[in-house]
């Protein structure tokens, strides 16, 4: 890869991201709900923003006095709430306070910008009416609500219903094409649907996310645990193709939700996707330093990932064909694909952390000197 190079700070609407919003048809948004880092995200221009238990954990982790004391207060409020209603408290006030920010952008683009994505509740993979009623709750917490729901074989279900109940869906658990292309065709349905009746679809704004970095992630976990060989400048390009061949597919069927890159690990997850009419959410931290670099703004979304990576990535993994390819998976098969296996697991750790965090707000510590 291209080394990053520092060089002084540019004035931030003439930093390299601050160019790839200003110059191009690519969006930025802030991976993360927390306010500081939000707030230097729309400093160059950036027009959404992001939640899920990972991150809601790490924002408290930030300011962990604050929000002890802002869940004692919650508990008084509410004398028999749960641990779990409590939980989903914090997160909506937290989302809620980042939505706040990003409603000038949601009003000056009508709606198709300017959001604020939760995360409904990861446990209920499982089950689409519960993920459709958590859906249709957030929706209406504030205007610029944009809800996640993920590429399960039951959320391609819940995708077409909260659609047509009028949610703007970001879908997430996403990896490979198929899911992609399936989770476009689910809205498609939910917004045909809503136009057969009249209701508005104009100022939805669905996206379908494609996490680059956790289907490179996957293959370097699979290139360990099966002891195989392969072209090293080859893994950093997997979730790039990945992302291209889905693009090209999402113009030549004119889907209306747009795509979005997720799970940044490298400078190429930036570089490569400029100039798709795409939106790339980034960690403040990869912010900073692609803001700091020398990197090129220029568009690359149309440039082919180099046939020789492609040809090896093929050659070497099963799995990266299956990601790769339309028909690379069935429905049936993505609750088992190794990406969407490992990143359920981990999403839903970290929710059972963030009920672990307001536990101990709520019963402290007995063997912790207080």
């Amino acid at each position: 890869m291209t080394a990053l190079t520092s060089k002084m700070e540019l004035p931030l609407a003439t930093s390299p991201l601050g160019r790839t919003v200003a110059e191009t048809a690519t969006d930025v948004w802030n991976d993360s709900c927390a306010i500081d880092e939000l707030k230097y995200a729309l400093s160059f221009g950036a027009v959404g923003a992001t939640a899920n238990p990972t991150i809601v954990v790490d924002v408290w982790n930030k300011e962990p006095a604050h929000w002890r004391e802002r869940v004692a207060m919650l508990a008084a409020e509410h004398s028999t709430a749960t641990v779990d209603e409590l939980a989903w408290m914090v997160v909506e006030e937290m989302s809620v306070a980042g939505a706040r920010l990003l409603e000038s952008a949601f009003e000056t683009h009508a709606g198709r910008q300017g959001r604020l994505s939760m995360q409904t509740n990861p446990s209920l993979f499982r089950t689409p009416p519960a993920m459709v009623d958590q859906a249709v709750h957030f929706s209406a917490l504030a205007p610029n609500i944009i809800v996640k729901l993920p590429a399960t074989s039951a959320g391609i279900e819940a995708i077409e219903e909260a659609t047509y109940r009028g949610v703007s869906v970001n879908v997430t658990v996403s990896f490979t094409v198929a899911q992609a292309l399936t989770a476009a065709d689910a809205i498609e349905r939910g917004l045909r649907r809503r136009d057969a009746e009249g209701l508005d679809t104009a100022h939805m704004g669905p996206v379908v996310t494609i996490m680059v970095g956790r289907i490179e992630d996957w293959l370097r976990v699979v290139l360990d645990r099966d002891r195989l060989i392969a072209m090293p400048d080859a893994l950093p390009w997997s979730g790039i193709a990945v992302f291209k061949r889905a693009y090209g597919l999402f113009r030549e069927r004119g889907y209306r939700a747009r795509l979005l890159a997720a799970a940044i690990r490298h400078q190429y997850h930036w570089s490569e996707l400029i100039g798709g009419d795409v939106v790339l959410t980034l960690p403040s931290a990869w912010q900073k330093r692609f803001n700091a670099s020398a990197v090129e703004v220029r568009p690359r979304m149309d440039d082919p990932v180099p046939a020789e990576f492609v040809a090896e990535l093929e050659a070497r993994f099963p799995d990266f064909v299956r990601a790769y390819e339309p028909d690379g998976l069935s429905v049936a098969e993505f609750d088992t694909f190794g990406a969407t296996a490992r990143t359920l697991r981990s999403f839903i750790g970290s929710y059972h952390e963030l009920l672990q965090l307001v536990t101990g707000a709520l019963i402290p510590n007995p063997d912790i000197r207080q």
